[in-house]
């Protein structure tokens, strides 16, 4: 785990991934170069794993959330992850544990688009037996903090 001060880095760059590193030594109070090498350390070790924007998806006109639970026959799971890696729409997938195999998190632009996905895309997809489909009607919450995260499990 991270001491205080990477804590700290993590915690501005999570909420501003743009921050200079002149302001982000300034909120966690070293100078610029050792909070460069802090930074270049945490990328290093993979702790930091990329910077990018967060879009708004209704802004772009992807309306609707749904979360696919697809079971799947025993010997296809590598077709199958590599057919989710090559979809656009599945935005995240998940193993699990359970009833299912995998939990797909899947981004349309609304019922029409997802009823073609689950027909053509995901039914199609190596090995699918089964799926059940939940659909998101709102965002409650988004893009927590996984620093907090961490934080708050006992030690």
């Amino acid at each position: 785990m991270p001491d205080r001060t990477d804590e700290a880095i993590l915690r501005a760059l999570e909420k501003d991934g743009r921050l200079s590193f002149n302001d982000l030594a300034g909120q966690i109070g070293l100078s610029k170069t050792p909070t460069w090498a802090r930074v270049q350390n945490l990328e290093r070790k993979k702790v930091i794993t990329g910077y990018r924007a967060d879009v708004d998806p209704s802004a772009i006109g992807l309306e609707l959330h749904a979360f696919v639970q697809v079971t799947i026959t025993a010997t296809r799971h590598a077709d199958f992850e590599a057919a989710v890696l090559r979809h656009p729409s599945v935005i995240e997938c998940y193993t699990t544990a359970g009833q299912g195999d995998y939990l797909l998190h899947v981004l349309v632009a609304g019922i029409a688009a997802l009823d073609e996905m689950l027909r053509v895309d995901i039914a199609r997809m190596p090995g699918v037996q089964r799926q059940t489909t939940t659909i998101g009607m709102k965002t409650i919450k988004r893009g927590a903090s996984i620093v907090e995260c961490a934080a708050r499990r006992p030690r």
